[in-house]
């Protein structure tokens, strides 16, 4: 039996996993969500980019066996966990206090120089959940079989890192369409109250949860 039919089944098993993940939703998408209606489809591009890179670096990490060993290391997780519930309790801060004003915060400074900073959100909400790491043992332990060859790990890596981008960008262009501009421009504050609740409560959860 050739090593593509031996191994091919758990690497496609591994895409399907990874897909219904993006399918649900969470804070990095509700955030690409966010900034597409709120700010810009550049900047919930940015975003988009940066939570992409974080699956990517967590698919390498855990591929190569060292977010299995981070599992072993509870205060670095611990760190991480506090670090992420903290990252996501600022976020319910900007959306409440978003939800709060009269008119929109102005951002054409962010829209015309802050992709980078966009970026970097996407990236720390990613690589600030603990819970991704598990998430990524649990996904690559349905194609990562012992003495699997070198391929089999980078065809994972390479295709949950395009699969990360093309899904999350999905949303990014979703959700910067003229109507969903329109719904968020008629409920910004509903909307961003909304966010504001989720993230709070992702947050506390993050914290208050056991590794």
């Amino acid at each position: 039996m050739s090593e593509l039919m031996l191994y091919g089944p758990g690497v496609l098993l591994v895409y399907t996993g990874f897909m219904l993940g993006i399918m649900s939703p969470g804070p990095n998408i509700l955030a690409v969500m966010g900034t597409s209606m709120q700010v810009g489809r550049r900047q919930g591009c940015a975003l988009a980019l940066g939570v992409a890179t974080g699956s990517f670096l967590w698919g390498g990490l855990t591929v190569s066996g060292l977010s299995a060993a981070l599992a072993v290391y509870a205060d670095l997780l611990i760190v991480i966990k506090v670090l992420g519930g903290l990252f996501l309790l600022w976020l319910a801060y900007k959306a409440f206090r978003s939800a709060a004003q009269r008119l929109e915060i102005k951002t054409q400074g962010l829209q015309e120089n802050g992709l980078f900073r966009f970026y970097m959100r996407g990236l720390l909400i990613q690589m600030t959940n603990p819970k991704a790491a598990f998430s990524w043992i649990a996904i690559i332990s349905l194609g990562m079989q012992p003495q699997a060859p070198l391929w089999v790990g980078v065809a994972i890596i390479l295709g949950t890192g395009g699969l990360s981008i093309v899904g999350h960008m999905a949303y990014a262009y979703a959700f910067s369409t003229a109507p969903m501009v329109r719904l968020y421009a008629r409920a910004r504050r509903v909307i961003q109250a909304g966010f504001g609740l989720f993230f709070t409560f992702a947050g506390l959860k993050l914290l208050s949860s056991r590794l």
